[in-house]
């Protein structure tokens, strides 16, 4: 195999710690939208389950389906209410950058002990992310210089790419890169995006548990899982160690 020439991280659980974050501004959306309609509680089993790693509608539209309730899909502009899957979505952006603004946002050390690491060493970067507000999270967390390039939910949507657990955003990444799928590691703590990583035929898939399970992220895609970045070293990117460590 290879030896791993990229490293292209999800933001959300990842980097920083705003998947927690994200995890209580869905459960501020949702757990008075279930109760008003006499729906099975919202619980963070439906986070893991129907919401995370994919685009925001599209997470609002999967726990809709969930509970067999059909909205209108809307459009982007509609402003933040329960009318539609769009201004459901708009009202979960409302209350997480409320969030942000009042709660803050540090990386975890032991992902930027990782960074750290494989950029000092010369291997490329980049961010791949569902969130419209990567470039927000980016900023506050003191990373947005470390990142040329960074494909979101905002790249997304304007170059027409299918979401995850499609790989299309990882591979539109590792083509900015200059980097082929088979020479570049996707680093995940979704479900979704294991699968994503999988599915793009990538080099390596490292899986972060941050509270899906590691066996879950085995079992959609993950090669490789840790509790912590600060666990890895540079010995994951090199084909022969990989080969033993994989069982490949």
């Amino acid at each position: 195999m290879p030896v791993l020439r990229a490293v292209l991280f999800d933001l959300d659980g990842v980097l920083t710690p705003t998947a927690a974050l994200h995890m209580r501004a869905w459960e501020r959306l949702f757990a008075p939208f279930s109760t008003a309609r006499a729906l099975a509680p919202y619980t963070d089993a439906d986070y893991f389950a129907h919401i995370d790693g994919k685009p925001r509608y599209d997470g609002v539209a999967t726990f809709l389906a969930s509970r067999g309730v059909e909205l209108p899909w809307g459009e982007p502009s509609d402003a933040p209410g329960e009318g539609t899957v769009c201004a459901l979505g708009n009202r979960k952006d409302e209350i997480v950058n409320r969030m942000f603004v009042e709660e803050g946002i540090e990386p975890y050390p032991g992902s930027v002990r990782f960074l750290d690491a494989v950029t000092a060493a010369g291997v490329a970067v980049a961010v791949v992310s569902s969130s419209r507000n990567t470039p927000t999270v980016l900023e506050a967390a003191g990373l947005a210089a470390r990142f040329e390039v960074v494909v979101d939910g905002n790249v997304a949507a304007r170059e027409h790419i299918a979401g995850k657990p499609a790989p299309d955003t990882y591979l539109r990444a590792a083509e900015l890169l200059g980097v082929p799928a088979a020479e570049a590691v996707v680093v995940e703590d979704a479900l979704s995006g294991v699968q994503a990583g999988a599915a793009g035929d990538f080099g390596l898939v490292i899986g972060v548990d941050r509270g899906v399970g590691a066996d879950a992220l085995r079992e959609h895609g993950a090669d490789v899982v840790v509790p912590d970045l600060g666990e890895l070293d540079l010995t994951v990117l090199d084909g022969e160690r990989r080969d033993e460590e994989v069982g490949a």
